[in-house]
């Protein structure tokens, strides 16, 4: 078999990466005032040409900016969307790991305005990383527009403004069209949509919620599929898009579990990407059998690496793991990456940017031997 070159790729990651201890002293600073927005773009311009080289050298396809410039991988942008806005409430999603539990908690969002876009979002941070990849496909990752439905559900929707949901709908998926055409244009090849939802919506307990406040979540994933397909219809040529699913990342914590089955046939059969990124580092994501309904078409990559512990797995292990999953789709069809980012927020996971670089040189070495 030989080396991908279309997106994804053998061996690739999710997006973030731990942040440098000269980014957090310069947030820090910029936070008390010390230095103004200009000068914290330059350390993060710094800090990204760095990055960005650590994944060229290491012999990754792909390279992102780590997502350097934001404080969350979702809600940088969602804010940033003409007619969602913060509001002074808080919403707290439970975490948990190995040793307890964990609230994040943030800002909530009020849709209380006309979906629309004023301009690309991550613009800038796109073409800035574009100008300094030598070798490296630039990607882009930015939440689905699932995201912003889930986030705030709908009670965040102001009825005065979409008395019909189906409105919001349409205007949310055409903002993400926009959004996808614009960047595309800025010379983007590679887009990836980061979406929790669809993963946390195979977790009963997660259903069991949303029906309790009236949702429909026996169906609410195939009104998601509908509504990321009607937002990539008529995206570019040349434009590879992906989507990766999680069940939830914040200093080495999570929120959901279980395995892929209830989404699995609509999702795989459905969304019209070319690849997806799974969760597949332990026990709480299931078994394989879900990617039985993975058209022929479409890429899978799994994310046996775990970024939320230092411990390194072995080359033997992802060999196996990677074996077992091409019992239901075939060898050729798979990828391998990370289970996450290392930094969804950015506070960061629990492991040193050294352990980080061992698991993106793991993944990397691991891809050729299996896939040449």
């Amino acid at each position: 078999m030989t080396q991908r070159t279309q997106p994804p790729f053998r061996a690739d990651h999710v997006g973030s990466l731990l942040r440098p201890k000269s980014l957090h002293d310069a947030r820090a600073a910029f936070a008390a005032g010390d230095i103004d927005r200009a000068e914290l773009r330059a350390v993060e311009d710094r800090a990204i040409q760095e990055v960005v080289r650590l994944q060229e050298d290491i012999g990754l396809q792909s390279a992102t900016d780590g997502e350097f410039r934001r404080t969350s991988w979702h809600m940088d942008f969602i804010y940033q969307l003409r007619g969602v806005h913060r509001t002074d409430e808080k919403i707290t999603v439970h975490f948990r790991n190995a040793r307890g539990n964990l609230d994040f908690t943030s800002a909530a969002l009020t849709v209380n305005g006309k979906i629309g876009l004023d301009g690309p979002i991550f613009g800038a941070d796109f073409e800035f990383l574009k100008s300094v990849v030598r070798t490296a496909t630039p990607k882009l990752t930015i939440p689905s527009p699932s995201m912003v439905h889930y986030r705030g559900g709908p009670a965040a929707i102001d009825k005065s403004v979409y008395p019909d949901e189906d409105e919001f709908w349409a205007d949310l998926s055409a903002a993400y069209a926009k959004q996808v055409k614009q960047i595309a244009d800025l010379g983007c090849t590679y887009l990836q949509l980061d979406d929790t939802s669809l993963a946390y919506l195979n977790d009963p307990a997660q259903r069991a919620e949303l029906a309790a406040k009236g949702a429909d979540a026996e169906h609410q994933h195939e009104r998601y599929i509908r509504q990321i397909n009607a937002a990539l219809a008529d995206r570019p040529a040349g434009l590879g898009v992906t989507t990766h699913m999680c069940r939830g990342n914040y200093r080495s914590s999570w929120t959901a579990e279980g395995g892929y089955d209830f989404v699995a046939e609509a999702l795989f059969g459905g969304l019209d990407v070319d690849g997806f990124f799974l969760e597949y580092d332990d026990a709480r994501s299931g078994g394989f059998a879900p990617l039985r309904f993975v058209p022929p078409d479409k890429q899978v990559v799994l994310g046996l690496v775990t970024t939320k512990r230092p411990e390194l797995e072995s080359k033997d292990e992802l060999k196996r793991r990677i074996d077992e999953a091409a019992k239901y789709v075939p060898l050729d069809q798979l990828c391998l990456s990370g289970q996450c980012g290392f930094s969804s927020t950015v506070e960061g996971n629990e492991l040193s940017i050294d352990d980080e670089l061992a698991k993106l040189r793991l993944i990397v070495e691991t891809a050729a031997e299996v896939w040449g």
